[in-house]
């Protein structure tokens, strides 16, 4: 997942404007290594059992503060093992598609795709959650944060240093998806809210599909 018109390469994590009381509500609970093993077990049998998932997104990004830097929204589309995409139609049009090999970014507006391999640009990140390339265990450290908003919460904090951000916050409504937070290492904060979801549902191969439009710029070389 990618963050909206962030750079020129525009493939910065997707992921996190935390109001205040939201860090007031959820402080997250000095765990055991039991206890982490135990929500660690809960958060993958929530996401276990989607093979493939639908939702319309709303985003916003803000200064850890209450104030909101961008906004965003628009719609995902999730295919296990491997493959997403996410279409932006405000405040502008993108496309983000992993396609199991490679994640294409296009910006219809800079006439620009980036691409690149998929492993290298999801190892370690939050997206390995929604992909179903790694187990949460093996990536993350998990505690169980109070229940806030008539939502479930988890903390999910990386367990490698090479990453950009620095915890991932997910919130469960009735064992879906409904709402992650993640705050990264510039300490903004990514709110993604997904409603009208579907899990397990059919789509069409040519979701998870890209070909760059003629005469665009593409950075970066897919392996083939």
């Amino acid at each position: 997942m990618f963050s909206v018109r962030t750079s020129s390469a525009g493939l910065a994590l997707v992921l996190l404007c935390l109001p205040p009381a939201w860090a007031s509500a959820a402080p997250a609970r000095a765990t055991t290594a039991a206890a982490q093993a135990g929500a660690a077990a809960e958060v993958e049998k929530l996401l276990d059992g989607v093979s493939s998932w639908s939702a319309d997104f709303t985003q916003t990004v803000g200064d850890g503060h209450g104030k909101v830097l961008r906004s965003a929204a628009g719609k995902i589309y999730l295919q296990k093992p491997g493959k997403f995409r996410w279409d932006y139609s405000q405040p502008s049009e993108q496309v983000i598609v992993a396609d199991g090999k490679h994640i294409w970014l296009y910006d219809k507006d800079l006439q620009q795709v980036n691409v690149r391999d998929m492993d290298a640009s999801l190892q370690s990140t939050p997206a390995v959650l929604l992909s179903g390339g790694a187990t949460v265990s093996s990536q993350f450290d998990v505690s169980a944060l109070p229940k806030s908003g008539g939502l479930d919460w988890y903390q999910l904090v990386p367990k490698h240093p090479a990453t950009e951000f620095q915890s991932v916050r997910i919130g469960f409504d009735h064992g879906e998806l409904a709402s992650p937070f993640l705050s990264d290492k510039l300490n903004q904060v990514t709110q993604l809210t997904f409603t009208n979801a579907k899990r397990n549902v059919k789509l069409i191969p040519d979701l998870f599909a890209f070909t760059p439009p003629p005469g665009v710029d593409v950075i970066g070389r897919p392996d083939k």
